[in-house]
């Protein structure tokens, strides 16, 4: 995916050095956009292989409005284990559990995973409750009713709740815009880490995409990502060059059961990625 290869080399090249929340240090640039036109192909990473899995698992659950991460971890899914970890490490309730064995107790225990699982009010919060306002709702409602409107807006960057959060949202800020029977989409996103972070968000929203135009009767188009700051932790250097190195494939395909009318009548069986051919995985530390 020339795209993500080209923002690895801009970030190599022309990034400054930076300290930042968690002391792992990164290279990093200040607004970069980049564009994909979902009629090329699935724009899911082949210069490492991408837990597609997870993407759409997370997805699902920003859709349901649920924040607590049983969801995720019944699913297999790892991906914010991390943050409610973190802070259970300092709840009167912590018994030097490893990860592993904290995240065992969330799969295990309801009322733990009551306690000690729950995000605050995360995306899924946002997205169906924004003081009030179910914001996924009210945007297929925009482009089915009224698709020339410029506010066809969602939001996940609440200031009266950043506090309640274990992590202020990265990607913020939705536009959907309709044209000629075609639906595209727009992400702002605030702070990117290009290794872990940027691949998945990618394919999550380009997927959102696809599943908002479907129903609403719309064919996907581009998605635009543009990101606030964009960077690589020094601890990923390695794994950037090391994708740097391979040719990209072919894009896959991403094929959706067009039965679906409804935004929330979608599981994970309704999808199926064909023709995905990537390098092999690779391993990097995600910085909290």
């Amino acid at each position: 995916m020339r795209q993500y290869l080209d923002l690895c080399r801009h970030i190599l090249t022309q990034g400054s050095l930076k300290t930042d929340r968690t002391n792992t240090g990164t290279k990093s640039v200040f607004g970069y956009q980049m564009r994909f036109d979902l009629e090329e192909g699935f724009p899911l990473l082949t210069t490492k292989k991408v837990f597609m899995k997870a993407i759409i698992h997370e997805l699902l659950w920003f859709i349901s409005g649920d924040t607590n991460i049983k969801y995720l971890v019944d699913k297999g899914v790892k991906i914010w284990n991390e943050w409610p970890y973190e802070a259970y490490k300092k709840h009167k309730d912590y018994q030097n559990e490893s990860l592993e064995e904290f995240v065992d107790k969330i799969k295990s225990n309801p009322e733990f995973a009551r306690v000690h699982g729950n995000l605050g009010p995360v995306y899924g919060a946002q997205w169906r409750n924004f003081n009030g306002v179910d914001q996924l709702q009210t945007v297929i409602d925009q482009i089915k009713n009224n698709p020339d409107s410029r506010r066809i807006i969602l939001s996940a960057w609440n200031p009266a709740d950043l506090d309640k959060m274990a992590l202020p949202p990265c990607h913020a800020f939705l536009q959907f815009y309709v044209n000629n029977d075609e639906l595209s989409l727009q992400l702002y996103q605030r702070s990117g880490d290009v290794f872990l972070g940027v691949p998945f968000n990618i394919a999550s929203y380009s997927l959102l995409l696809m599943m908002v135009a479907q129903v609403t009767n719309l064919r996907p188009k581009t998605f635009v990502h543009t990101i606030g700051d964009a960077h690589i932790y020094s601890n990923h250097f390695d794994q950037i060059e090391t994708q740097l190195s391979r040719t990209p494939r072919q894009l896959p395909k991403m094929i959706i059961n067009s039965q679906v009318k409804s935004i929330f009548d979608f599981k994970y069986e309704d999808f199926k990625l064909e023709d995905y051919n990537p390098y092999p995985a690779i391993k990097g530390v995600v910085a909290v």
